[in-house]
């Protein structure tokens, strides 16, 4: 199972759901505390902007980071819960939860899947950078991004509000 959240919610939603991995993606990472009970190489931290096109001054999203988000939540045994954040709860972290049911379920559905994310955060707005990347990384042919357009844009709100992701 996979829960999403705002930096805010981190501690909070680790400790609620017993989570024994933590994916974080968000600019200034130096403002994540790992939670004492998720070990250290349970947690990884990609430094990246919430942009959809570089920007002077800011880290856009690149297919290295993709490929490490691949590849660690490849990694993750599944015994206990992973969470995904980054700063707002979102745009990145939403993504990144997206990439992983795609990565972690090939044959499954890319509209159920974001359909499910719709229905869990009104609030969600995946990167398009990310997903994009992924859907490449994952042979997904645009179908992740055809995904995103069926499922329209969140809505305004300034925090998402932590949520689940089944992987099945």
């Amino acid at each position: 199972m996979i829960h999403v959240c705002s930096l805010a919610a981190l501690a909070s939603t680790v400790q609620a759901t017993g989570a024994s991995h933590i994916l974080t993606v968000m600019g200034d990472i130096s403002r994540v505390r790992r939670p004492v009970s998720v070990r250290e190489a349970h947690h990884l931290m990609i430094s990246m902007d919430d942009i959809n096109e570089p920007a002077d001054g800011f880290v856009a999203p690149s297919q290295d980071h993709v490929d490490r988000v691949l590849a660690f939540v490849r990694g993750w045994d599944r015994r206990a819960p992973l969470v995904v954040h980054c700063y707002a709860g979102i745009s990145r972290s939403t993504a990144s939860a997206f990439a992983t049911v795609c990565a972690l379920n090939p044959h499954r559905d890319e509209v159920s899947i974001a359909r499910q994310i719709r229905e869990a955060s009104p609030s969600a707005h995946p990167n398009r950078l990310i997903v994009s990347l992924a859907d490449r990384a994952l042979g997904r042919d645009g179908r992740m991004l055809r995904a995103l357009d069926a499922i329209g844009p969140g809505d305004l709100s300034i925090e998402g509000r932590p949520f689940r992701i089944d992987l099945e």
